[in-house]
């Protein structure tokens, strides 16, 4: 059921909806981490998004990451679960989302070298030099992943 998201916003409308999500970190050798500039709010999330109805957590991420950053990847580890994820899009949508996080490693594919309809740019940054993020759960996933690597 592709879309699933869209067919939920037509019956409800803007109410606040709890929705499932996962994403993806792939680090380079300095351990900098993979972010997409996001055309809808223009600011840097990781690569990933929302489950369409019948899809698990890894296949959503996998199939987000192609999307959004144009990298086949697999799961190396799971980094946990962040369900305190609040966001108001510009479009009045306002969600609760719930997301997987992984470490992933890139296995084909090459980064996005122009715009979509989702990314506007994709960069490498330093985990404590993060641009402006898409909300508090991106911040928080980030700051796992750095503890994380600091335990490496």
């Amino acid at each position: 059921m592709a879309n699933y998201i869209k067919e939920i916003r037509e019956l409800v409308g803007h109410k606040p909806l709890i929705l499932n999500a996962s994403a993806g970190i792939v680090a380079n050798d300095q351990q900098e981490v993979l972010l997409n500039l996001r055309t809808d709010t223009h600011n840097w999330s990781l690569p990933g998004g929302y489950l369409e109805y019948g899809e698990s957590f890894a296949t959503a991420m996998v199939r987000e990451y192609k999307e959004d950053a144009g990298l086949d990847v697999k799961v190396v580890k799971s980094l946990g679960i962040f369900d305190q994820g609040f966001t108001k899009y510009p479009n009045g949508d306002v969600t609760q989302v719930i997301s997987q996080l992984y470490l992933v490693q890139p296995i084909g594919g090459h980064t996005l070298d122009e715009a979509t309809d989702e990314t506007l740019d994709l960069k490498y940054f330093p985990l404590d030099q993060l641009p402006p993020l898409l909300n508090q759960q991106t911040a928080d996933m980030l700051a796992a992943a750095k503890t994380y690597f600091d335990q490496l």
